[in-house]
């Protein structure tokens, strides 16, 4: 080999290495798996500061050092199948931006009723031709999926015999097992990479307590949650599929999905050409594809973005300029003490408290306890953040809820958790409030709802010491744990695939 051939592969070797040291860098502190070849959400920070934790008050007798400790393994965890892997990576390539259908809907279960004609819906004609599906048991289109049962999903999530996230369920219920089912929408779910979602804390530490007090049940908390779906869909998903399990208790969180500000909202301009002003992180298409497997990429991508925006935005983290609109509060309701009988609440929670009463309804004609919770929006006026480690937040906030104010906005997620507060206070509910009592930190976030994994550790704390006063009172006068009752099915179901071709 001549020198300067071996001069130029020396160079190369050393810039390889470079590369690839700056690459685990840049990963590192963008909150990034290390090892994946194709990136996911950012994780962010690994730990949490023991000052933080301080901040959320702790019920009597939860020691600290629990919140640093895991659950158990998944005992269900299973190799994914090499086929939906395929499939999957190759949904991931696709341009999302062609199409709503994401990788992750392949491996649902959707009902066939909401389903119909695949072809006539502008989702999920998105899909490659192929679907699975399930049959209801009434009938009905909602909830509009479920996911696969008894499964570990390319996407990471794993599932029990009835398709919810996490440990199988036990059956028959032990007598001395107090359950608690979390229902929701993305934010109770929990991405599906990882590996614990918070309610899946709420539960092992509910049995650390209940072993460091020597009380003779044990816990089970079960997640129903799933992404994108609404307050009526959580509705269907109590009457169809919680209900046979007779829980204690079921605690709902959700906020985002019917948070719509248009209602009180009045004279905004049309929107500019082209959409809203771009972000930190709008590029060309070539850089977007380098950014999903590099996360050197993802800076460049960032900066690109943000120089592109310069001009009608700031790349500065601080919220960008946004068109002037009247915020038309509506007459007579007061903001501050709201009465849950007005017709035109505002953010749909006229919509929201019909569908909480059918919760509530179903839930009392089972014996079930039912808790209300406050929902946490990363969003205050003067909000300065990170324009690229912090770009999804940012991308969430001026992108997608275009052209509303960070102020409007805080004002309304405000508004929404005091009707949260007076519905609980009203009908005699326990109220959990995560919104006070959690910690304003951009760094636990993906974007301005969903936690990354340190975030979802807080957020199965604050809801944890909150669950306490509540479970020691029920404890006390011996109404839970409930006796199991006469043995009932799961709500299980056998999925299809159905194929399809939309000319």
């Amino acid at each position: 080999m001549s020198p300067r051939l071996k001069n130029l592969l020396l160079v190369c070797t050393s810039v390889a290495l470079c590369l690839a040291a700056a690459e685990a860098i840049v990963r590192t502190l963008d909150g990034y798996t290390l090892g994946a070849l194709r990136l996911n959400t950012p994780t962010g920070p690994a730990s949490v500061a023991a000052e933080l934790v301080d901040r959320i008050p702790r019920a009597a007798g939860v020691e600290r050092a629990w919140f640093y400790g895991d659950p158990p393994p998944l005992p269900n965890r299973r190799p994914v199948p090499e086929e939906w892997s395929r499939l999957y990576r190759s949904l991931q390539d696709k341009d999302p931006g062609l199409q709503d259908f994401r990788a992750a809907d392949m491996f649902k279960a959707w009902n066939a009723v909401f389903a119909r004609d695949p072809c006539t819906s502008p989702h999920l004609r998105g899909a490659p031709g192929r679907l699975f599906v399930a049959d209801p048991d009434d009938g009905k289109p909602i909830p509009p999926y479920r996911f696969m049962p008894n499964a570990t999903l390319p996407s990471g999530l794993v599932t029990n015999q009835i398709g919810w996230r996490g440990a199988p369920i036990e059956t028959p219920r032990g007598q001395k097992t107090v359950r608690i089912v979390f229902v929701g929408a993305s934010t109770t779910v929990d991405a599906h990479f990882q590996p614990f979602s918070w309610p899946e804390f709420v539960g092992h530490w509910l049995n650390q307590w209940a072993a460091a007090k020597q009380l003779p049940v044990r816990f089970e908390v079960l997640n129903a949650g799933r992404e994108g779906i609404s307050s009526s869909d959580i509705a269907a998903v109590v009457r169809t599929e919680v209900l046979p399990l007779r829980p204690d208790l079921v605690v709902y969180y959700e906020g985002a999905n019917q948070f719509r500000l248009t209602p009180v909202v009045e004279d905004v301009p049309a929107k500019p050409a082209g959409g809203p002003p771009p972000s930190a992180g709008a590029s060309l298409a070539w850089l977007a594809t380098a950014a999903r497997y590099s996360a050197l990429a993802g800076r460049v991508e960032a900066a690109v973005g943000a120089a592109v925006g310069a001009a009608t935005s700031n790349g500065d983290g601080r919220e960008p300029p946004k068109p002037n609109y009247r915020l038309a509060w509506p007459a007579g309701l007061d903001e501050q003490d709201p009465d849950l009988a007005y017709p035109r609440l505002p953010v749909s929670l006229n919509e929201i408290q019909r569908d909480l009463d059918r919760i509530r309804g179903d839930l009392a004609g089972i014996g079930s306890g039912f808790a209300l919770t406050s929902f946490f929006w990363l969003v205050k006026d003067g909000l300065v953040l990170d324009p690229i480690r912090h770009k999804y937040i940012l991308q969430q906030l001026n992108t997608a809820n275009y052209p509303y104010r960070y102020r409007d906005m805080e004002r309304l997620a405000a508004f929404q958790n005091r009707v949260f507060a007076r519905y609980a206070s009203t009908h005699g509910l326990p109220f959990i409030d995560i919104a006070r009592f959690s910690p304003f930190e951009a760094d636990l976030f993906v974007d301005a709802i969903h936690t990354n994994p340190a975030g979802s550790r807080v957020r199965g704390w604050v809801v944890f010491n909150q669950l306490i006063p509540v479970i020691e009172k029920h404890l006390a006068d011996g109404s839970w744990p409930r006796p199991p009752g006469p043995p009932s099915p799961l709500p299980a179901f056998t999925p299809r695939e159905i194929t399809f071709s939309c000319k």
